[in-house]
């Protein structure tokens, strides 16, 4: 059975006050045209002064600017780049193809640090892996790699690549009895155990030192790291926007707040998910796609008064356009959780004879936890826009994501009104990637802001698929690279036409893959969509791919790279996660080695292996 009842329930109540502050304090800014947009994260506009354009909606003819670019040609895809940084390049691509350095890159480099002593082991780093991916240890450290990438035609995302997981520091959440625990949650009513892995279970606790139960604290110490982070982002922001125009700026959710609150939030998100599809089931709609399915209010009416609510659901739409069509859709039952203070009746569901919330309640600490997060985004976003620099939020784990997502969507719909100035990043190996960018470009059609994402594979892979294993939930990532291929091109085929429609959206394709770059380039010529609008950026890694960057930079393209840097210690587990999510791009560079050696080839028989680049 299934019940309506008035009461605070839903979780995170506070938490409205919080989204209602900051729809009503949305306010039409704007600066120069903002677009960009992962898993090869980048940065921002490649040449300097390019800014404005694209917005008009007027249509181009695609034979009229056609424009096609050779990844064949070393002398300009090398040209920012000496004879030394070449050969150093060969020995680090052909390092990270023997698969035992990958698989055991912690291990190897624990030892290196043991044996060589801590100096002395930096120092090996900078001179070779560090050296080639990331760009030096602080905001002032890596402004000449900027300056020198932007006069060759290529932008950056600015990354401070220090990564936060659930640390063995957080406590564990605060332990439910059965009573509190719904239908829903133990796979009843609309539930499927998909939330499994937004929830801290046994073996996590154990290596988190044995956390006891309790409601968890959250000290001053850790919010005064919260706001060091912030900090952090804010230098990189004014890094970015004194070294280039239109820059990116790359921020990390895990690093604003308490992880172990957004794998909360994300519980609450994906529950709330699946009870629309479970009611969408009971229609007869379970067929279609999240994104398509709509639910007759009466029929729901009809079926949760059979069911012995108590309550008017139709109610809760009365006055909006919903209620007119008579029938509504994840959005708008998404809209729920944003306006649920102004809502008498809350669903809650029977459980052991008795009537519990649907959702579990968030504390008061919870709940400020997640204002203080919007609060310190909102700052970053104002920083931003003064120093004409674009946010790039970064996709992680899937048990952050649902919370990650939802919070930029709220910056998004505050900052993104006139341009783009957020952006979320996708990740094309998860299974409902293309659902997520469907309902994200339709909430943004309905509600007038500007659409802007980052395109990625995906990273945390080899975690992700560890974790659904341990904790036996299915696994959320795609079984294998074409599938994952066919959803990226999906989804980037979908924004670009979203693009071509109404220049309303826009996307960054960070991909190293040189097929999807071509496949890019084509639709865009077929749409009529052309470099100076910024609307399709590109973007690849640092010490990635220059035989693409380069060349898109120079023939116009809005072109990134994705620069991290950070202190060598803190920057290792950025690293070794980067070996093991491109280890099968490290291992298939032959290409890329190829093109190196017949530089220096080139350099050698003609003189100029000494060529040091001037800009």
């Amino acid at each position: 059975m299934l019940w309506l009842k008035a009461a605070p329930a839903l979780a995170l109540p506070g938490a409205s006050a919080t989204f209602k502050w900051l729809l009503s304090s949305r306010s039409l800014r704007t600066t120069g045209a903002h677009n960009g947009g992962q898993r090869g994260d980048v940065s921002s506009s490649a040449r300097p002064g390019r800014r404005g354009g694209g917005g008009d909606g007027t249509a181009t003819t695609a034979a009229s600017h056609e424009i096609s670019v050779d990844f064949e040609l070393t002398r300009e895809a090398y040209k920012s780049k000496d004879s030394l940084e070449l050969l150093r390049s060969l020995v680090v691509f052909k390092l990270c193809s023997y698969s035992i350095l990958v698989d055991k890159n912690k291990e190897i480099m624990d030892l290196g640090k043991a044996i060589l002593g801590r100096r002395a082991f930096d120092q090996l780093m900078k001179m070779t892996f560090y050296g080639q991916f990331v760009a030096g240890e602080d905001h002032r450290a890596i402004r000449p790699l900027i300056q020198k990438n932007v006069a060759f035609g290529v932008g950056s995302v600015l990354d401070y690549s220090v990564e936060e997981d659930i640390s063995q520091e957080e406590p564990e959440p605060r332990e439910r009895s059965d009573s509190s625990v719904s239908m829903a949650e133990k796979g009843g009513i609309g539930g499927d155990h998909g939330e499994e892995k937004h929830k801290v279970h046994k073996q996590l606790g154990e290596r988190r030192g044995g956390a006891t139960g309790g409601a968890p604290t959250y000290s001053n110490s850790n919010e005064a790291k919260c706001d060091q982070h912030m900090e952090t982002f804010i230098k990189c922001i004014k890094a970015s926007g004194g070294s280039s125009m239109d820059g990116f700026s790359a921020i990390k959710m895990t690093a604003l707040g308490r992880p172990q609150f957004l794998l909360q939030f994300s519980e609450v998100l994906v529950k709330w998910q699946r009870f629309f599809t479970f009611l969408a089931s009971k229609q007869g709609k379970d067929g279609t796609g999240t994104s398509e399915q709509r639910l007759e209010l009466d029929q729901l009416q009809e079926f949760l008064t059979r069911a012995g609510a108590k309550g008017n659901f139709y109610g809760w739409f009365t006055g909006r356009e919903e209620a007119a069509s008579g029938t509504i859709d994840a959005l708008d039952w998404n809209s729920l959780i944003d306006d649920r203070a102004e809502t008498s009746d809350l669903l809650v569901v029977p459980n052991q004879g008795e009537l519990g919330p649907l959702l579990e309640k968030f504390t008061t600490e919870e709940e400020e936890q997640m204002k203080r997060m919007l609060q310190r985004m909102d700052i970053l976003a104002k920083h931003a826009l003064e120093n004409g620099v674009r946010l790039m939020v970064d996709a992680e784990q899937t048990y952050f994501q649902p919370a990650i997502s939802k919070l930029t969507l709220e910056m998004q719909r505050l900052h993104n009104r006139q341009t783009p100035v957020i952006f979320n990043t996708y990740q094309c190996y998860l299974k409902e990637a293309y659902e997520q960018v469907a309902m994200d470009v339709e909430l943004s059609r309905r509600e007038g802001w500007h659409f802007a994402a980052k395109l990625v594979r995906g990273a945390y892979m080899y975690q992700e698929r560890e974790r659904a294993e341990e904790l036996g939930y299915e696994d959320p990532i795609n079984p294998d690279y074409e599938s994952t291929n066919r959803m990226y091109h999906r989804c980037l085929d979908y924004v670009l036409d979203e693009i071509a429609l109404n220049r309303n959206a826009n996307v960054m394709v960070a991909s190293h893959n040189e097929d999807t770059v071509k496949h890019t380039l084509r639709r865009m010529n077929e749409l009529g969509l052309t470099p100076t609008e910024n609307k399709v950026y590109f973007g690849q890694l640092l010490g990635m791919c220059d035989q693409i960057s380069f060349p898109l930079g120079q023939a116009g393209y809005p072109v990134y790279k994705y620069v991290p840097y950070g202190p060598v210690n803190e920057v290792m587990p950025y690293l070794s996660r980067r070996a093991q999510e491109n280890r099968g791009f490290m291992k298939g560079a032959q290409k890329e080695r190829e093109l190196l050696w017949r530089e220096l080839k080139r350099r050698l028989a003609s003189g100029e292996l000494l060529y040091r680049p001037v800009y």
